[in-house]
């Protein structure tokens, strides 16, 4: 999972003992922390649902859910569509003056630890704040 970038989560696959449950559509992003906060799954069912990192493992090919209970509904009024950080609305955002995000990359438990700028260049986060990361 080291090195993973949001953009290599869409689309993919969540599946639980080999039934697929879903797809990421969206990486949702911890609201004062550089960090992965869980995956906004598009179930079979045409419903959103809030995967917590905590309970998702990423396997070659698809994101493993710990199991069916942890698929919280995605409501428009749910605590994470409301505090979360949508990766998706970040993208194209300045990160300085001169710069766009195009892409998080993640590390080990889920630390953003570069972001990918317009043009595929990558930068360590050190030093640089996410657009709208909140403050405590």
């Amino acid at each position: 999972m080291w090195g993973l970038t949001g953009e290599e989560l869409l689309e993919r696959p969540v599946r639980l003992r080999g039934i697929q449950l879903g797809r990421v559509v969206d990486v949702l992003l911890h609201p004062g922390e550089p960090q992965g906060l869980g995956l906004d799954v598009f179930c079979g069912d045409e419903r959103h649902r809030f995967l917590p990192v905590s309970a998702a493992e990423v396997r070659d090919d698809h994101v493993e859910a710990a199991s069916s209970l942890v698929l919280l509904d995605l409501r428009p009024d749910s605590f994470y569509r409301l505090r979360a950080r949508p990766l998706s609305t970040l993208r194209g955002t300045r990160i300085d003056d001169r710069r766009e995000l195009h892409d998080v990359v993640f590390g080990p438990d889920w630390r953003i630890v570069e972001l990918v700028l317009e043009g595929g260049e990558r930068v360590p986060l050190d030093g640089l704040v996410l657009p709208g990361l909140r403050s405590r």
